[in-house]
């Protein structure tokens, strides 16, 4: 009986601040009506309708609304991925209150949401000096500390947000995030359960979708350590043998001791994936769904998600190896979706010599000289700073399964990229065609003095889905044209990317 006179009321409190807004009172209580009603729609996760109160919201001379009202504009188009929004309101706001720390936690974020890491890691400090205890700067300080691989601290960072903000959803989902890297997926699972307990019954939202597939996958390894390995080989490095075929690293693998076959080394995945087909013959059984996102018009695409007893990489053997089933299947492609995996996704760091098509892993890499070393962040994929035509830095995701260097749609906007006339190109990924795929002459990249492509021609994808999925706009990505001059290093532990000319 409480549950049902609950619900009339709520419904009837918000019909009233609607009427309120509609009946049209003076301008400053119309402007406070509509905050508390984006708050209100904030609080039921219906954020495109909260963007909208916000923005009227936000239109009032009185900045006692006005600025917390832009923050909710902020804050609401960051969880719908309106990133070009979030980024010019939160500039905007910073300009009207460069010392608010709220704002600049909020600037912090849609600096985040712009793939600015540096810079938003920096903000986050910043506000966290003014006022130590603030539960959203912790938050942002969290992820970029996990983005470093500081899994510890980016766990007491998380956890220290958590106890001043205990009922914050978005913190429980970022705690059971580090925890799931942490590979301890029992109390990953019960920070995702958080996330999901704390969202009102009705949120029907991908993510929350996702975040309770994740529990179910989770929690179904039971005892079992993830992505085990044998105590006396966990130290050692395990090096194979590759081949090149269409841009594509290969190397042989078996899954629960079926036949040896190839799979693609693609460290623009999460997951190892492997096929209906070799899910089947393997044995692998589908737990649950979850979302993938990826180039190609289908955008966010739903897979199975299965747990390998075992995988063989050479002289690598893992056990209880979560992996991605790629069913359904995509139709209408040019070719067979093929199995593949990323050391990097196994906890593994990597080098990958292309001289000597030598794949080298394991958990710590020692100490070498090199001619090149990137600053390297990862936030659920690897990512490495560029810099475009001298004045646009942006992140590129470093993928050994991609096979040119793009950038994306957004990135493209950014440079005011307005080509006399685009080159159309037919361009697939893991979610189909990209139909509005062009190539974009004439562009300077530069990663590092070493490191810089003049005139070039960038192939432009539509990176919006995985972009949405990520949490930040994918500047582009690196491939094979980029990586197979040199031998390449991929060191977690130091977050570094390593280069040096392969032959050298």
């Amino acid at each position: 009986m409480p549950n049902r006179s609950r619900l009339p009321l709520s419904v009837l409190a918000l019909s009233v601040m609607l009427a309120v807004g509609v009946v049209g009172t003076a301008p400053g209580s119309d402007a406070d009506v509509q905050f508390q009603l984006g708050n209100l729609l904030f609080d039921e996760t219906r954020y495109a309708e909260a963007l909208e109160a916000y923005r009227k919201a936000a239109a009032s001379e009185d900045t006692t609304v006005s600025v917390p009202a832009r923050i909710g504009v902020v804050r609401s188009a960051l969880r719908i991925g309106e990133f070009t929004e979030a980024q010019r309101e939160a500039r905007e706001l910073k300009a009207i209150a460069p010392r608010n720390p709220e704002v600049l936690t909020v600037h912090a974020d849609a600096l985040w949401s712009a793939g600015a890491f540096d810079e938003a890691e920096a903000e986050y400090r910043d506000a966290l000096s003014a006022v130590p205890g603030m539960s959203r700067a912790l938050h942002g300080l969290a992820r970029a500390l996990a983005s470093h691989n500081l899994l510890d601290e980016a766990m007491n960072t998380a956890q220290a947000a958590l106890k001043e903000s205990p009922r914050d959803a978005e913190i429980h989902h970022t705690v059971g995030a580090i925890f799931e890297r942490m590979r301890r997926y029992e109390q990953a699972a019960a920070a995702y359960t958080n996330y999901v307990n704390l969202l009102p019954n009705k949120d029907r939202s991908e993510k929350a979708a996702w975040s309770r597939s994740q529990v179910r996958f989770l929690k179904s390894f039971g005892e079992r350590e993830p992505i085990a390995i044998d105590d006396r080989t966990a130290d050692q490095l395990h090096t194979v043998d590759f081949r090149i075929v269409d841009d594509k690293v290969i190397v042989k693998a078996r899954v629960n001791n079926q036949r040896l076959q190839d799979f693609v080394l693609d460290t623009g995945s999460e997951q190892t994936t492997i096929s209906r087909q070799t899910a089947s013959s393997a044995g692998v059984r589908p737990i649950t769904y979850t979302l993938s996102a990826g180039v190609g018009e289908v955008g966010l695409r739903g897979l199975q998600l299965g747990r390998a007893d075992s995988l063989e990489i050479g002289t690598l053997k893992l056990s209880n190896v979560p992996v991605m089933i790629k069913a359904p299947a995509l139709r209408g492609l040019p070719k067979r979706e093929t199995e593949s995996f990323s050391p990097l996704s196994l906890g593994m760091s990597m080098i990958i010599d292309y001289g000597t098509r030598k794949l080298t892993m394991g958990r710590n890499l020692p100490e070498e000289t090199a001619e090149i070393r990137l600053p390297m962040r990862h936030h659920r994929l690897s990512l490495v700073k560029g810099l475009l035509n001298e004045e646009h830095p942006t992140y590129f995701v470093v993928d050994t399964g991609g096979e040119v260097i793009s950038i994306s749609t957004a990135t493209a906007e950014a440079i005011n990229a307005q080509p006399s006339r685009r080159i159309a190109l037919r361009v697939y990924g893991t979610s189909g065609w990209d139909r509005d795929a062009f190539l974009l002459p004439g562009q300077r990249l530069r990663f590092s003095q070493a490191i810089e492509f003049r005139n070039f021609s960038l192939v432009v994808l539509n990176l919006r889905a995985p972009s949405v999925l990520l949490g930040f706009e994918v500047g582009g990505i690196v491939g094979h044209k980029f990586l197979s001059p040199y031998r390449v290093a991929l060191d977690m532990a130091r977050s570094e990317l390593r280069m040096t000319p392969a032959g050298n």
